[in-house]
């Protein structure tokens, strides 16, 4: 049995964003009466399958693709991705190179890590100390035999944005073969999608279901028509022969409402995330010492927030938040068991001393300033306090040891 827990301030949703009560309660029904396979052939499966289509056409419209068969209905972002790079190279079998940033997510660099091991050539982009991609570093980087091109629109640890648009235009006009995906994970219910406008030269996009509060294990592959890719999940004829396995019905169904309510929020979704955010940073630049903004400069995403601060380590930040019921992600890699900062850090040329500090603070639908007051209440305590016991800090001239 769980345990009652106390009052959680939840500041972690770029992690994962709680399910939305309108979300669950469309998937009640297809957890309790419409149970059917909807590849069946008698009439009640026909409800799941008209289920299917219809959360299929919603995914399309909020993406603005332009054919409801370009979206396919995947078990995560994760996936999606896997199912992106492996189709790609099965589909074009004579070209062995790869290009994707240092910054981007686990879920495409394990995958680049492993195919290099297999023969294949990557070629990993270099960011700023703000966090940006070069273009000229990336017309440098194609080749004639570049399969792929991966580069997320948003980054997961500091919300700067990719100019994805720009990226995907010079791919495509350089190499029209080249498909060009992007990990959108961090973007969709985020910034506006737009598949037959600004983005129209993207071939691949994943995102996921628990960041736009949807239940865990559902993702989305968009496809665009004659995109060159092969099916990733065989045995089946899903999801027009692209993946196989019964469709999840209940969670495509809730992705379907999570969608609606994207669309229905549109204009009005980024306002009160970026004033919390922004709040947040002016407070602790104002109230703390040797603190860095990660990415500050760099158009971000509104709600997330990577902050470094000199000499503690960003675990023992985050242990002591929680203690005081504070849910929020550091931007280290100390929970992995690695000493080092994140990737992303040292890509951005975090200095180590800053690096090892980092917290990322993401909001979304269910904060409010209360939940901002909460930690501005807190961290600036936290700080003082394991300053104290740092080896980097001068707790008598309060400033890092000379």
């Amino acid at each position: 049995m769980f345990e009652e827990e106390k009052m959680v301030t939840y500041l972690d949703n770029n992690a994962t964003t709680q399910v939305d009560p309108e979300v669950i309660k469309s998937m009640m029904p297809f957890w309790e009466n419409i149970f059917y396979n909807p590849s069946s052939a008698y009439k009640e499966a026909r409800i799941s399958k008209l289920a299917i289509d219809e959360a299929r056409s919603v995914v399309k419209q909020m993406l603005n693709a332009q054919y409801d068969t370009e979206i396919i209905f995947t078990g995560s972002a994760t996936e999606s991705n896997n199912f992106a790079i492996h189709g790609v190279l099965e589909a074009s079998l004579d070209r062995k190179h790869i290009i994707t940033t240092k910054v981007e997510h686990p879920a495409i660099l394990e995958v680049c890590n492993d195919l290099e091991k297999k023969g294949y050539v990557i070629t990993y982009l270099d960011v700023d100390i703000d966090g940006n991609l070069s273009i000229k570093d990336l017309i440098k980087a194609i080749r004639r035999d570049t399969a792929i091109v991966s580069i997320m629109y948003a980054n997961n640890e500091t919300g700067v944005i990719f100019p994805v648009d720009k990226l995907s235009r010079i791919v495509k006009q350089t190499d029209s073969k080249i498909m060009f995906h992007t990990d959108a994970t961090q973007a969709v219910g985020k910034l506006d999608i737009d598949l037959t406008g600004k983005l129209k030269y993207v071939d691949l996009l994943s995102f996921s279901g628990h960041k736009i509060y949807a239940p865990k294990g559902i993702g989305v592959l968009y496809a665009k028509k004659g995109a060159t890719i092969c099916p990733f999940i065989l045995g089946g004829h899903q999801e027009r022969g692209m993946r196989a396995g019964t469709e999840n019905v209940p969670y495509i169904v809730g992705f379907k409402k999570a969608c609606e309510l994207l669309i229905k929020e549109a204009n009005e979704r980024s306002l009160g995330l970026m004033e919390m955010r922004d709040q947040l940073e002016k407070f602790v630049v104002a109230n703390i010492p040797y603190v860095k903004i990660n990415g500050g400069a760099a158009s971000r995403i509104d709600n997330t927030s990577n902050i470094s601060f000199y000499g503690v380590e960003g675990e023992s930040i985050l242990y002591a938040l929680n203690e005081e019921g504070i849910c929020i992600s550091t931007g280290s890699a100390c929970s992995s068991g690695s000493l080092a900062p994140s990737h992303v850090m040292q890509a951005m040329s975090v200095p180590f001393t800053y690096a090892h500090g980092s917290l990322r603070v993401s909001f979304g639908r269910f904060n409010s300033k209360k939940d901002l007051e909460r930690i501005k209440n807190v961290l600036p305590k936290i700080i003082s306090k394991l300053r104290e016991i740092s080896p980097y800090w001068d707790c008598q001239k309060d400033m890092p040891v000379e």
